[in-house]
């Protein structure tokens, strides 16, 4: 199925579903606005059929931005790793973005209510498109995302730590919006000590497993785990070992943390810090 009219709907996620479905072996996404961007990493993480390549060409600080947020970069590097998308950094001159394929080119047009792929089909102008577009993505720098991919943290989250960690991170997570830890959700450094806490994990073995995939050092760690510690939202206990200084053993530090569902904890930390 080729698109050959115009699309309107009330967001831009039944917009991109829309074009994920038309049966094109590949799509060229240019300039796309945070929210197009999001929304398209979220459509293709949960796309149920057979997805076509999507090659994306965004400006640098847009696309740093975007991947800011934990869930869209973890998903994003997921989609990446099987090959389905590539974020290549550069400006194009359009004001609208652009998706564009070798059968029609859609502008994307957002209003208060609605949101329009205008689509033209015109085969000298498509070719012309599709051969612009596809030369500026070729010469554009790679954009490489340095999180980990969510199947990378669930995998070895089970296998690291336990299968009961990795459940509640996924629990945590699917309950927020955003990761993002500027008020807008936890960031996954919190979200791991907090769960690693509800687990009863200790600090060093939480640390290591973030800085061994990627997540952050174990400098950061130790960082936010302080500043919860001191915020009541987590505790520590000393353990012995063998040789050496005690280790730590996170703890839950405030009733209301303790008493929540890990569908909940999130919800209820942010409380907490605000």
């Amino acid at each position: 199925m080729v698109i050959a009219s115009n699309l309107i709907a009330e967001g831009i996620e039944e917009i991109l579903y829309e074009v994920l479905s038309a049966g094109e072996s590949e799509l060229l996404v240019a300039n796309p606005t945070a929210d197009v961007l999001e929304s398209l990493v979220s459509v293709a993480t949960h796309f149920d059929g057979e997805l076509p390549t999507v090659r994306v060409i965004a400006d640098e600080p847009l696309l740093k931005d975007v991947v800011d947020d934990f869930i869209v970069a973890s998903n994003a590097a997921d989609l990446v790793e099987e090959g389905v998308l590539s974020l290549t950094t550069g400006g194009v001159d359009d004001q609208n973005s652009l998706i564009v394929t070798e059968h029609a080119v859609l502008s994307l047009v957002t209003t208060d209510e609605q949101v329009a792929a205008l689509v033209t089909d015109d085969e000298e102008f498509v070719a012309s498109a599709y051969e612009t577009y596809t030369t500026a993505w070729e010469e554009a720098p790679e954009f490489k995302l340095r999180t980990p991919s969510i199947s990378v943290v669930r995998e070895s989250l089970a296998t690291e730590l336990s299968e009961d960690v990795q459940t509640d991170f996924d629990t945590v997570l699917s309950s927020l919006q955003t990761a993002r830890g500027d008020g807008q959700g936890l960031d996954e450094v919190t979200i791991s000590l907090l769960v690693a806490a509800k687990n009863d994990i200790l600090l060093y073995d939480i640390s290591k497993w973030g800085e061994d995939i990627g997540i952050a050092s174990k400098a950061t760690f130790s960082r936010t785990k302080t500043k919860l510690e001191d915020l009541g939202l987590v505790d520590t206990e000393k353990v012995p070992i063998d040789v050496g200084r005690p280790r730590l053993r996170l703890k839950l530090g405030d009733d209301r943390l303790r008493q929540a569902d890990a569908d909940q904890l999130a919800g209820v930390a942010q409380s907490l810090l605000t």
